[in-house]
């Protein structure tokens, strides 16, 4: 499980179908960021009791066995549902399990619904247990201030593009400029009240060399207005996400070049100063100091770096 003291990295999300015992046993060779898996969508209604009884019996063996992911998540069915109660007592109270995801949540209500169940299921067990929220509807983004305060286990929002564009009468397009308001609106509030992820939609092209290329510039895309991660659908896609979801060379080592000539900088009272030419305040040491304990986190060897660059001085 993901120490508390550090937000969790969610640059992959990757559903696992709970009615595919062969999906779920090879998802234990996987290395997401976070496996999710999946009694909503993927699960047909007829399968939804004997799913969630394999999920349970899969997630009741996890503890012996190893698996890569840094989280281990169940997306329920919706709490509209009569499924929701039932998939939340079947697997609240696994020990492996990290994370709920909350599939059609509207309002602050239905969070905590599922805040009300999971805490009797596990009476005894004080761990917590963290939420993610899927934004699937008008009427999610019109009331993303009462689910993002919520509940204190909401630690993520997740935009569902294709719920959300039949609920709108929308044609999704390559471009995504239909999802642009929704999408904006996620990750500003997410921001604004101090959730650590935002997952971006899923991108439903995988095979060859142009799901690879969609794929990457969807990717490029979520980034830029702000998305922490990726919904992925395939195994495939996961070294895809959790590459353009992490910093580049690039910025790590602008970064490091910026944090050190800020300590040389601050210790002489120079309060902004510049480096190759551009200036440099309090917000964009800030920025590079959030990118490089990501950086650290998704493997880069920050204190090697450091040292290639320990003579740097401010301008």
């Amino acid at each position: 499980m993901a120490s508390p003291s550090l937000p969790a990295l969610r640059r992959a999300l990757l559903y696992i179908p709970a009615s595919s015992s062969k999906m779920m046993v090879k998802s234990l060779s996987l290395a997401s960021d976070n496996l999710t898996y999946d009694l909503e969508d993927s699960v047909t209604p007829s399968m939804k009791v004997s799913s969630r009884e394999a999920l349970r019996g899969h997630l009741t063996s996890l503890p012996n066995k190893q698996h890569h992911a840094g989280e281990i998540a169940v997306r329920i069915n919706a709490v509209s549902t009569p499924h929701a109660v039932d998939d939340l007592k079947a697997v609240a109270s696994l020990p492996c399990v990290d994370t709920i995801v909350v599939p059609k949540v509207n309002s602050g209500s239905d969070l905590q619904l599922v805040e009300d169940v999971i805490r009797e299921a596990r009476a005894r067990d004080q761990r917590p247990l963290n939420l993610l929220a899927l934004i699937e509807s008008a009427k999610a983004v019109m009331d993303l201030r009462s689910i993002c305060t919520a509940s204190p286990q909401l630690k993520g929002l997740i935009f569902a593009a294709e719920d959300f564009a039949l609920d709108l009468s929308l044609e999704r397009t390559p471009g995504l400029s239909e999802f642009l308001y929704a999408r904006s609106a996620i990750v500003t509030a997410a921001r604004a009240f101090g959730l650590e992820s935002t997952i971006d939609l899923v991108c439903t092209a995988f095979r060859g060399s142009e799901g690879q290329q969609r794929l990457e510039t969807e990717c490029l895309n979520g980034r830029g207005l702000g998305f922490t991660g990726k919904q992925c659908i395939h195994p495939s896609q996961v070294s895809i996400a959790q590459r353009i979801f992490s910093p580049t060379e690039k910025e790590v080592e602008w970064s490091v070049r910026v944090v050190l000539a800020d300590e040389k900088a601050s210790a002489a009272g120079r309060g902004a100063w510049t480096l190759d030419g551009k200036m440099i305040d309090a917000p964009v040491v800030g920025k590079a100091r959030v990118t490089l304990a990501k950086a650290e986190r998704c493997g880069y060897d920050i204190d090697a770096i450091k040292k290639e660059w320990k003579d740097q001085n401010p301008e």
